[in-house]
């Protein structure tokens, strides 16, 4: 894990500044777009205070070496403020949605998958097996246009944020609390739907692949009822893919669905991780990227215990 980290630390940091320029060239070609004056002395200073008058190798060292010996992640360059509180003051809203969305999306996808495989053919199965790929074929952000759209015309409600606009920036209360919930609903509902219709189709073919087996047909044989043989033996080897791919599930708790967020203008840290790779903000969307690989590595590595305590057959073989 730890030569892992430290690979993709490099290459993040190196392609993060590929692009020509840097922040503070974009940053004065936009203040001189405005008509501002901006003086040689200012550009200098601007440099030494981020750093970027010094070569790539001599930079990400610093960046790396604060991180792992002081919990220093940089300053953001355009919010002018350290990367570890921008980074928390997010994480805590995005967490708890993708986590509700997430829960949602299990919650629906796998009884659905094990009723759509064990009435294979049949009307509902069809129906399942449209709505999932309707939903697997429609991008996220278009789902989250016509849901605000509905809600907007039909319901008379404001959409977009996770707040409205006098608690945006007020201390957390009960009555901010309540006023997120109202909020919430909508982006819980376009991102479990979104990834609903693959857990669906996951379940359902892996469980078809498990319910004629011998060790199945076995425990008909003994008289156990349908529906427990259903739920205690082939259903726990047909959810093995949900948990072989929790490293991913893992970093998008923390980076959701970036786009989506964007269209629901969501107080998350994707619109602010996608912002940042855009303005080459690269103590900002390094950090973003060393998080996600971080919990994508942690993730695997979960996945596996899991995998080993869920199916003694793996437990066997390793």
């Amino acid at each position: 894990m730890i030569p892992t980290l430290f690979l993709i630390s490099i290459i993040s940091f190196v392609v993060i500044q590929l692009p020509p320029g840097d922040f503070l060239t974009s940053y004065v070609a936009q203040l001189r777009s405005q008509g501002d004056i901006v003086n040689d002395e200012e550009i200098k200073a601007l440099q030494e205070r981020y750093g970027l008058g010094e070569p790539m190798h001599v930079q990400y060292v610093k960046w790396i070496t604060g991180i792992i010996f002081y919990g220093d992640w940089g300053q953001s360059m355009e919010w002018k403020k350290p990367v570890k509180e921008l980074i928390w003051e997010r994480m805590a809203l995005t967490v708890i949605l993708s986590l509700i969305a997430l829960l949602v999306s299990f919650l629906i996808a796998i009884p659905v998958g094990v009723y759509s495989a064990t009435h294979q053919y049949s009307l509902p199965d069809y129906v399942f097996t449209f709505i999932s790929f309707f939903g697997a074929g429609v991008p996220g952000f278009m789902l989250a246009l016509v849901v605000m759209w509905w809600a907007m015309s039909q319901l008379g409600l404001s959409v977009g944020g996770l707040f409205s606009e006098q608690y945006i920036l007020a201390p957390w209360s009960w009555d901010k609390f309540v006023d997120m919930l109202k909020h919430i609903w909508i982006p819980v509902i376009v991102l479990a739907l979104h990834s609903t219709a693959g857990d669906v189709r996951k379940t359902r073919a892996n469980l078809l692949d498990e319910l004629n087996k011998p060790y199945v047909e076995t425990a008909r044989s003994k008289g156990i009822t349908e529906r427990r043989v259903v739920w205690k033996y082939p259903v726990r080897v047909a959810l093995n893919p949900f948990f072989s791919t929790l490293g991913w599930e893992l970093a998008d708790l923390v980076s959701g669905s970036t786009l989506v967020s964007v269209v629901l203008s969501l107080q998350t840290t994707g619109p602010m991780m996608l912002r940042a790779l855009l303005s080459q903000d690269m103590y900002l969307a390094g950090s973003f990227l060393m998080l996600l690989s971080t919990l994508t590595v942690i993730g695997t590595l979960l996945s596996d215990i899991l995998l080993a305590w869920v199916d003694p057959r793996i437990r066997l073989t390793g």
